[in-house]
């Protein structure tokens, strides 16, 4: 079992999930409320990583992200070494492929909160703010909820565009999937059965928890 690269893997999960969060709540508050020209749009890149084939985002993201670009060449001035093959521009990709599987869910538990009870929380003279803390969220949670259960699974499973932009640099980019592959390359298959029967519980596992969550916000909706 390789370790290194599963913890890689959690830290990364991680570090999506804490920054999706915030993001997942407010766009998907957003996009199930509101009403505005470009809404499609927006919606539309927003689901664009599910059809789009890893290896194609993958191309892009390393485009964006290199040293040639403007923002390759900010992040290599700023904290002088390169934004991809490192850590944290596996970071940068893993927010932006996994927006979809953040922000759908997260959407459709506000748009399952009544309207009449958003109108009753403004009637009662709270602020919107106050509103989405005490009455919005508490209600949207489990959608809220079972989009970073996904985001989490799916980053760690996540193959072709961590091998894209990050490579495969043992401690810094291998993550786990990029580790199963090498694992293949080099025969060992019994390692990479035991990488493989891990991922396969976690998936499992997540598969449950967001059941779980669909059924207790219908629960709690009815």
């Amino acid at each position: 079992m390789d370790w290194d690269a599963f913890w890689l893997s959690i830290q990364l999960a991680l570090w999506t999930v804490a920054l999706l969060l915030p993001v997942s709540v407010f766009l998907g508050r957003m996009l199930a409320y509101r009403r505005f020209a470009g809404k499609s749009a927006i919606e539309a890149l927003v689901m664009l990583p599910l059809v789009l084939p890893p290896t194609v985002l993958g191309f892009y993201l390393l485009v964006a992200l290199g040293a040639e670009s403007p923002l390759g060449r900010g992040w290599e001035a700023l904290f002088g070494g390169p934004l991809v093959f490192s850590f944290e521009g596996l970071v940068v990709a893993s927010v932006l492929f996994n927006l979809p599987f953040a922000i759908q869910p997260a959407q459709r538990g506000f748009e399952a909160v009544p309207s009449d009870i958003r109108d009753a929380a403004a009637c009662c003279g709270m602020s919107p703010l106050t509103a989405l803390r005490k009455v919005e969220l508490p209600l949207a949670w489990p959608g809220v909820l079972t989009g970073m259960v996904l985001t989490f699974a799916h980053t760690l499973g996540e193959f072709g565009i961590v091998l894209l932009v990050g490579g495969s640099i043992p401690g810094e980019t291998r993550t786990v999937a990029i580790s199963i592959y090498d694992k293949v390359q080099a025969f060992d298959m019994d390692g990479a059965a035991r990488m493989s029967a891990t991922l396969l519980v976690i998936s499992m596992a997540t598969i449950a928890l967001t059941f779980w969550l669909s059924a207790r916000a219908g629960r709690r909706l009815s």
